[in-house]
């Protein structure tokens, strides 16, 4: 009798032991997919930034701005993505030349805030001599590798300093098209000795030019 007891004793151990092993293990695959699934949660409300510091080199862009400008044209339109800018088709834009020391520190882009590329520009005008043209700007070509343009050498930008949304303008000026990047970029000395704010460059950067 004692060693039929000690048999079933042993018996029922041996059960609450594969019993407990087996609960062990639905905990951990349970566990595991959990953080699986975190992980997965996270990264997607995680999306790439879309801006920069020096530590990220080469500088990339996921984001940009746009501006349109046009000169010694006539009834010259600049369309990309939602931008649109049209100007009177009855008399001569000013010329860039006539801007003096203001050109072409003046291009700006104001349309702001462009994820990816929306498409080429479409642009439509007629030259100084009257001649009409029509050209599409494949954007996204231009800027196939979305570095940021500049003229700053990596040593001299401010470390840990957000370098924002690069802008992207297009210039139309009697029969050529440029295409300029213009970035912002904070360098660790000021660029006008005592001017305070003069610690960044800002500087138009060619990137693309045909004429028509």
């Amino acid at each position: 009798m004692q060693a039929q007891a000690g048999a079933r004793r042993a018996g029922m151990a041996h059960s609450y032991g594969a019993l407990a092993a087996m609960l062990a293990a639905v905990l951990v695959t349970a566990g595991c997919q959990g953080m699986a699934m975190t992980e997965r949660t996270t990264a997607a409300r995680n999306p790439s930034r879309p801006d920069n510091t020096v530590a990220d080199w080469p500088l990339k862009f996921v984001q940009h701005n746009f501006g349109g400008f046009c000169y010694s044209t006539y009834g010259c339109t600049i369309q990309y993505g939602g931008y649109s800018r049209t100007e009177p088709d009855d008399h001569l834009a000013i010329s860039s030349e006539s801007l003096a020391g203001k050109y072409p520190g003046n291009l700006r882009a104001g349309y702001l805030g462009i994820r990816g590329f929306p498409g080429p520009a479409r642009v439509s005008w007629r030259s100084k001599d009257g001649v009409s043209h029509e050209a599409t700007i494949d954007i996204a070509a231009i800027f196939k590798d979305r570095l940021i343009l500049h003229n700053v050498p990596r040593e001299e930008i401010r470390e840990g300093v957000s370098i924002t949304n690069p802008g992207i303008i297009l210039e139309v000026n009697d029969r050529t098209i440029n295409v300029y990047m213009r970035a912002f970029i904070p360098t660790k000395e000021l660029q006008e000795p005592g001017n305070r704010h003069s610690g960044h460059r800002d500087e138009p950067v060619l990137a693309w030019s045909r004429t028509y």
